[in-house]
């Protein structure tokens, strides 16, 4: 019985853990990139229809595309 409350308990703290970083990209997403042409709208398609495998492509593709141009 302790062993199914603590399997539970990680997965839900795994589950919380998910989504708070999927909300962390999608304000990231709607705040910090650009509105010039569709990159938003697609990007922000791609975060609402593929949850988290859309933040974590957003995350390791987008982002650090944005902060280099940024950096230039």
């Amino acid at each position: 019985m302790v062993v199914s409350f603590i399997g539970v308990a990680l997965v839900g703290l795994i589950s919380l853990g998910c989504f708070a970083f999927w909300v962390w990209m999608l304000i990231d997403c709607l705040s910090n990139e650009p509105s010039e042409g569709s990159d938003k709208v697609v990007w922000a398609l791609v975060l609402i229809l593929l949850p988290f495998i859309g933040a974590l492509i957003y995350f390791f593709v987008r982002r650090p595309q944005r902060a280099e141009l940024y950096r230039a």
